[in-house]
């Protein structure tokens, strides 16, 4: 049963990278393209003006004193006048596009979304939070079942030889699902980097979990030696993304490749 759902977790992670790497059709539209720069000119898109559109994206005031400059919430949420007016252009092109009657289109990489509270994708949030509280409860429940209604060895560790290493991937899983989440609040470099992050580290650290198990090694000298050229690998991986390119094609073929092995 637990490894059913953790299977489940490791396929929508993969359904979330799948979903960035699509084309988008809508921020290659000219009239949407059009209303973005005529918005990052004039701070407006119709009749709806952003004040923060008079400071630059490096968040430094062109003029005024230090009260009229950008309020702290909008610093905190990184919202800024080139994320509105791509939010806003976008809300307003969809709804042409609903009036004659053609369907959304994704814009950079994304289907269009309505900010509710300041949060970008709040359904996707949603689903996150969800699988980050379902994990949350397996792992409790794991923990609660090992330790106080199993017998214990006489050091009070479990029987369960496994026990540690499922352990480490409830932590990985509930890392992985909240680091999802806060990205689909705000996609901003860092929280998209942490995102892949997580999710490289959690598929890797279930390929590695599924070779130990289903080859039963017990011997802790015998776990090092499987799990480190892995380790290795994830680690490479995960670095090559953050510090050189965050390179989606890549990364979407890794991910494939330890997911089919994982499930194989």
């Amino acid at each position: 049963m637990m490894i059913d759902r953790y299977s489940i977790a490791l396929f929508l992670v993969l359904s979330f990278l799948v979903g960035v790497l699509d084309a988008s059709a809508g921020d290659s539209d000219l009239r949407y393209r059009a209303c973005v720069a005529q918005c990052e000119k004039t701070g407006c898109v119709g009749e709806r003006c952003f004040p923060h559109c008079k400071f630059p994206s490096d968040r430094v005031a062109i003029e005024g004193p230090w009260y009229m400059q950008e309020p702290l919430y909008l610093k905190w949420k990184q919202w800024d006048c080139h994320s509105d007016c791509r939010y806003n252009c976008m809300i307003d092109r969809e709804k042409e596009r609903e009036a004659l009657g053609d369907g959304p289109v994704k814009y950079h990489g994304k289907w269009p979304f309505r900010r509710v509270f300041g949060i970008q994708e709040p359904a996707s949030v949603a689903f996150s939070a969800l699988n980050l509280a379902m994990h949350f409860h397996g792992w409790l429940s794991f923990f609660i079942l090992l330790y106080y209604n199993l017998p214990l060895k006489q050091d009070k560790k479990a029987y369960y030889e496994f026990a540690s290493l499922w352990h480490i991937y409830g932590l990985l899983s509930m890392n992985s699902w909240f680091w999802s989440a806060v990205f689909h609040s705000r996609d901003v470099d860092l929280t998209e980097k942490l995102d892949y992050s997580s999710a490289v580290a959690l598929l890797g650290y279930s390929l590695i979990l599924a070779i130990l198990r289903s080859f039963n090694v017990r011997d802790e000298a015998a776990r090092v030696m499987v799990a480190a050229p892995f380790l290795a690998f994830v680690t490479t991986h995960i670095l090559y993304l953050n510090f050189y390119t965050l390179d989606y094609g890549w990364n979407m073929k890794v991910c494939k490749v330890m997911g089919v092995a994982h499930e194989g």
